[in-house]
């Protein structure tokens, strides 16, 4: 069977999608990441929190997970709660190399700064030599300091990554979770979700067609509710099979 692609056009107009959020996330059999990362984000918008009294297992998470299960949707999510909180949020990834450079340069008065400020870190599992020693000098400093929160993501717990011993043990100094891919009546109400939260409504036999046709991985999934919401707008036309089928008709 051939898998449809998305026209590029609509595959790229992404960006008057909803940021990520806990609230907009769906967590399946995720609940304990969840809840945990729900009370840190109501730490963080309570009045008179004082963060240097958070022990390092409160502000040092790693979780990991297969393609499509969440992970980067979760660090976005939290991100995002930490700027909404304005707090300082630094995001790092293994394209980025100069963000790492700057933050490792002002890591010593982050360190010893009593204002809370956030790490997030993707893709730990692609990271390579010089990254891996800028990530360890870096957990070196969120452990010396008190107020440094640290959230990191890959696709393998801390024992299977293909990293350096002593960064592998540093991973699992803090709270460690797993996140777990939905199943497809749990990818149906998620993207119910994602389409409600646009205003767009789906004639009810669009997502079981997507799920049988479509790739079933969400990030893509969602992609296409993206391109979905801007083929609707652009055609004056309901979210029907038909349309679907005329989205991703190869042009």
């Amino acid at each position: 069977m051939n898998t449809p692609s998305l026209p590029k056009q609509f595959a790229l107009d992404i960006s008057h999608s909803p940021k990520a959020s806990l609230e907009n996330y769906l967590p399946g059999k995720d609940l304990a990441l969840i809840s945990a990362l729900q009370d840190i984000q109501k730490s963080w918008n309570t009045l008179g929190n004082h963060a240097s009294e958070n022990p390092l297992n409160q502000r040092w998470i790693y979780w990991w997970g297969p393609e499509g299960s969440g992970r980067t949707h979760l660090l976005d999510a939290i991100g995002n709660a930490a700027e909404h909180a304005s707090l300082e949020r630094i995001a790092l990834t293994p394209f980025e190399p100069a963000s790492w450079v700057r933050l490792e340069e002002k890591m010593g008065a982050i360190s010893e700064s009593t204002t809370p400020s956030v790490i997030t870190v993707d893709d730990v599992d692609r990271l390579d030599d010089r990254l891996v020693g800028s990530l360890f000098r870096i957990l070196n400093g969120v452990q010396a300091g008190k107020a440094v929160y640290i959230f990191m993501a890959g696709e393998a717990a801390p024992a299977n990554l293909k990293l350096r011993e002593d960064l592998r043990t540093r991973l699992g100094w803090g709270l460690i979770f797993q996140t777990q891919l939905l199943d497809d009546d749990e990818k149906i109400q998620a993207l119910e979700e994602a389409a409600k939260a646009r205003g767009l409504i789906l004639s009810p036999d669009v997502l079981p067609w997507l799920l049988s046709r479509f790739y079933r991985d969400m990030p893509s999934l969602m992609a296409l509710i993206d391109a979905l919401d801007a083929y609707s707008l652009e055609t004056k036309r309901a979210v029907t099979l038909p349309l679907v089928r005329e989205l991703l008709q190869p042009k």
